[in-house]
């Protein structure tokens, strides 16, 4: 873990570097078709040999892992992206992470509170299905009565460690959710992603150093440079009313600038999970 927890996120050209190196570190020469021969002293690729791949120079490719002040093509990155057979969401990552690399520094600027508007608010106290307001780094700004059920005493904590990440990966989490590590993992990626879209982001720097700082467990996933799309996933949790939940969650932006989105949870019709969320349900007294 690094020293200074806040090198973690506002080094935009560093980000690239670590996101390259740990990319083609993954990488093994027959996985892309190339004889592994004696003597590899290095894990993965070589940097020769992705830059062969990617038909740039030695030389350039260097100085991006080195974090220098290169500023890629769009050819370039996709043609990194194909080398490193890069996901699509990991190809919008590399290209998001060059924008930001590209992007001379200026003065800080100010940022407004993420804030609920008063619509959302009233939508959720119409929902049926658990639901909450999740802000762009991951931070709970509210919940419907079934939401809130699901969180229990986390609704009680004060508001800047209301956040998800914080969460799960309190010790106690492993009861509570028994694919915990998996969430945990997925949660990482998901705010990976966001950090990149504005890395200088003083709530991102805050987040990111504090959680590096209190868990060795995020430190090293996080080192890890992987990326998910906050759109969509998986949640299983284990309540003390109703027993185990397994539920599909698909988070919907809330219209307006990059920011807060409702995160809405739902079980299969007529599964035991539906049948288990309608008696929590009856127990808050909702419809």
């Amino acid at each position: 873990m690094t020293d200074d927890p806040h090198a973690l996120t506002d080094d935009p050209r560093r980000e690239l570097a670590e996101f390259l190196r740990t990319r083609r570190t993954r990488l093994r020469p027959e996985d892309v078709g190339l004889e592994p021969g004696p003597r590899r002293r290095v894990a993965g690729l070589r940097r020769e040999e992705l830059a062969l791949l990617a038909g740039v120079s030695s030389d350039y490719y260097q100085r991006m892992e080195q974090g220098r002040d290169v500023r890629p093509s769009e050819q370039v990155l996709d043609a990194l992206a194909r080398a490193l057979t890069f996901s699509a969401e990991e190809t919008r990552h590399l290209h998001s992470l060059a924008a930001a690399a590209r992007t001379p520094a200026r003065p800080p600027r100010t940022y407004e509170p993420e804030e609920v508007p008063d619509t959302t608010l009233r939508l959720l106290r119409t929902m049926a299905s658990p639901a909450l307001v999740v802000g762009r780094y991951l931070d709970v700004l509210a919940w419907n009565p079934l939401g809130g059920a699901l969180l229990g005493e986390f609704t009680r904590q004060p508001q800047r460690e209301r956040n998800l990440l914080a969460l799960f990966l309190h010790p106690e989490a492993d009861r509570a959710c028994p694919n915990r590590a998996a969430t945990v993992a997925e949660l990482i990626g998901m705010l990976r992603t966001q950090v990149a879209a504005d890395p200088r982001h003083p709530r991102a720097i805050e987040l990111v150093g504090e959680l590096a700082v209190r868990s060795d467990e995020f430190a090293a996933l996080w080192a890890l440079h992987d990326v998910e799309e906050p759109t969509r996933g998986q949640l299983r949790l284990t309540h003390p009313q109703v027993g185990e939940l397994n539920l599909d969650w698909d988070a919907y932006p809330i219209p307006g600038n990059p920011g807060p989105a409702l995160l809405v949870c739902t079980a299969a019709e007529g599964s035991l999970d539906a049948k288990r969320l309608q008696l929590l349900a009856g127990r808050l007294g909702t419809p």
